[in-house]
């Protein structure tokens, strides 16, 4: 809808092609997060693109916690943590030599309720994912997760019809719902204000394999 109503281009980089021509497989642990960083820096060096925007902020996890807005990736599109500029004053360098890139956060200061604050100024209509749907699901690690494709429980798990929301939209093979009643802006806003974890630490499964596990991924070029 926003292609169509902006009149923009739209290109899309697909894990399921890289795994279906090998050149990614299928990790033993289920999850296709971290596979997603070699379509990436392919379609990035492919578009010879010297800039990428992220949505990524500092609230998120503690890796994120270290970037920049203006993040400097080298020539394999990997991340140095140590070797970020300083950025005084909102003042923001984004010169790189010929085959790096950087990756430009600009919401980085804000947090999930400033996030929801403004959809709800604003009034952005947004996928029915992050409002509160009846839907099934199954236990694992903590988190309610999606019957699907790429996410289907295990012998000892058990299917059950829950209303549940979204509050990040991931990749389905490593990202759980919420039981929630949120069914309009106004209501997810209270419902974010009360939480006590983020929403990555709520929903996302590849962050749980190590405490590293973020931080790790970004190195290899991961967002």
């Amino acid at each position: 809808e926003t292609v169509a109503r902006l009149g923009i281009r739209l290109e899309v980089a697909r894990v399921q092609d890289y795994i279906d021509d090998g050149r990614l497989h299928e990790r033993a642990d289920g999850t296709r997060n971290p596979l997603q960083t070699l379509p990436l820096l392919d379609a990035i060096a492919a578009g010879r693109h010297d800039a990428v925007f992220g949505g990524a902020r500092r609230d998120e996890d503690k890796a994120r916690a270290k970037e920049r807005i203006i993040s400097l990736r080298d020539e394999f599109g990997q991340w140095d943590p140590r070797n970020q500029r300083p950025e005084l004053w909102s003042l923001y360098n984004g010169r790189h030599t010929p085959g790096q890139h950087v990756r430009a956060f600009p919401i980085s200061n804000w947090t999930e309720l400033d996030v929801w604050r403004y959809i709800e100024r604003e009034d952005i209509p947004l996928p029915p994912l992050y409002f509160a749907h009846e839907r099934e699901v199954f236990r694992r690690d903590g988190m309610w997760r999606a019957v699907g494709e790429v996410s289907e429980p295990r012998p000892d798990e058990t299917v059950e019809r829950r209303v549940v929301r979204y509050r990040t939209v991931g990749d389905m093979s490593c990202t759980g719902a919420v039981e929630s009643d949120a069914v309009t802006t106004a209501s997810v806003v209270a419902e974010v204000a009360r939480s006590t974890l983020t929403e990555r630490g709520a929903t996302r499964a590849d962050d749980r394999i190590s405490e590293a596990a973020m931080e790790d991924r970004k190195k290899d070029g991961y967002f």
